[in-house]
């Protein structure tokens, strides 16, 4: 595309262009400033000189090359002005376009990519927790925003955004639903700032109300179980399929999230399989089988083969809920609770209450609390016991019932301090940073 600068034609061209533009020059001075003509005539005369010299040049077709569009103010790196940027060609390590601009919007750049290799890509930005921007782009020339994360992860040769991710996809049920397909909100009121995308990573439950949630939001890449859809605006979220991806459906003997599945044992696998340190895929299957049960709240990143205290609170929970107590009662599942989890007998953890915990600790009410937009009593009591002990510093006044981001960060600052690091000290409190907390 041309670059115009300005340009001064001879004073005395006698072409039809120079003509109006000296009269109307004449008629701008005719008023200065000073005397109460407006300040921005100069810039309309230099606006003028513009369209003409792309006049000449351009036989008149120049003129609307020429609008007076005011160019956009400095994009703030701290706070994005908007949540997702417009479609645009990937991005080299400096910053500008590589090669040739693309052809943003253009389903025919749709490269062909099975679901594993969806999730996989997806996790490397989730590795690497890259920060969140709607202006910057990571190393593999993607922007860091929602829809650049869901076109890096399909292997789209552009940056798409939440209005043009729909052309490399077909609309597909809830029940359709495959790890590597997505969910997504494009808001034409507010399509910059009131639209959302997430990648679907496969069924929490049973019972299909939570998934888990690929996604690029503040601070950083994250998965998480969601709520189907999402948090908020649930049902304005539709199911995509990528019209690239090979292979209907998940391979035999994989799982809701692109990895193997894990086998469904009935006989207890022994007492010395849970624990910490331990690992296996018999981990995997009670925080599944605790999920459906009511535990979700424990699992904020769903079950994972790694036994961790999610793991012992959950299993606690379901046992407490039998009326057991003492030993009974230890968080470590014994073959009596792990017959009811197999067998679907016995009581369901019942939902969170709000009064206090064994021990007068008051109970954790689950992680779905600690989220943007969020907004619950247990925001308020978080913030007050950080203040209480120390972390009060990101607080600019008291603690209130929205989870905001000087919430986040007095978390985050609690959690380096027990020698946490990495997706241990996120920010969002789980089941043991609350515990140690109020403790």
């Amino acid at each position: 595309m041309p670059v115009f600068q300005e340009y001064e034609p001879a004073g005395d061209c006698a072409c039809k262009g120079c003509a109006q533009r000296r009269r109307s020059l004449a008629r701008a001075r005719a008023i200065a400033p000073r005397d109460g003509g407006h300040p921005s005539a100069r810039g309309a005369r230099r606006a003028l000189v513009l369209a003409t010299a792309a006049g000449v040049v351009l036989s008149g077709g120049g003129v609307a090359a020429a609008r007076t569009t005011p160019p956009p103010g400095p994009v703030s790196h701290d706070e994005p002005g908007s949540p997702q940027g417009r479609p645009a060609p990937l991005h080299g390590p400096k910053g500008g376009p590589v090669g040739k601009p693309g052809a943003p919007g253009a389903p025919s750049a749709a490269k062909r990519i099975d679901r594993s290799t969806i999730i996989n890509r997806a996790k490397l930005w989730l590795d690497a927790k890259v920060p969140y921007s709607m202006s910057e782009y990571w190393t593999d020339g993607y922007r860091q925003d929602c829809s650049g994360y869901v076109s890096m992860a399909w292997n789209l040769g552009t940056n798409e955004w939440t209005g043009s991710l729909h052309t490399f996809a077909t609309r597909i049920t809830k029940d359709e639903l495959l790890p590597g397909d997505m969910l997504l909100f494009h808001n034409p009121a507010d399509p910059n700032k009131g639209s959302h995308v997430t990648l679907f990573g496969g069924w929490a439950d049973e019972s299909r109300t939570h998934y888990i949630a690929y996604e690029q939001t503040k601070p950083a890449t994250r998965k998480q179980v969601t709520p189907y859809g999402y948090w908020n605006n649930a049902a304005k979220y539709l199911p995509y399929r990528f019209n690239g991806v090979t292979g209907g459906i998940v391979p035999e003997g994989q799982g809701p999230d692109g990895k193997p599945a894990t086998p469904v044992a009935k006989a207890f696998p022994g007492a010395a399989t849970f624990g910490p340190g331990r690992t296996g895929d018999h981990i995997e299957q009670l925080g599944r089988m605790l999920i459906d049960r009511g535990a979700l709240r424990f699992y904020p990143q769903g079950a994972s083969r790694r036994w961790t205290d999610a793991d012992r609170l959950a299993t606690q929970a379901f046992q407490r809920a039998q009326g057991w107590t003492g030993a009974d009662a230890d968080g470590t599942p014994g073959a009596h609770t792990w017959r009811l989890l197999v067998e679907r007998q016995g009581k369901d953890i019942p939902p969170v209450p709000e009064t206090a915990g064994p021990g007068g600790v008051r109970a954790y009410p689950g992680a779905a609390v600690f989220r943007p937009g969020s907004a619950h009593d247990a925001v308020t009591a978080l913030g007050r016991m950080l203040l209480a002990k120390g972390f009060g510093t990101y607080y600019t006044s008291g603690p209130g019932p929205r989870w905001g981001e000087a919430d986040r960060r007095a978390v985050e600052a609690f959690q380096r301090a027990q020698g946490w690091r990495g997706a241990a000290a996120d920010g969002y409190p789980g089941p043991e940073t609350w515990r140690r907390l109020f403790a």
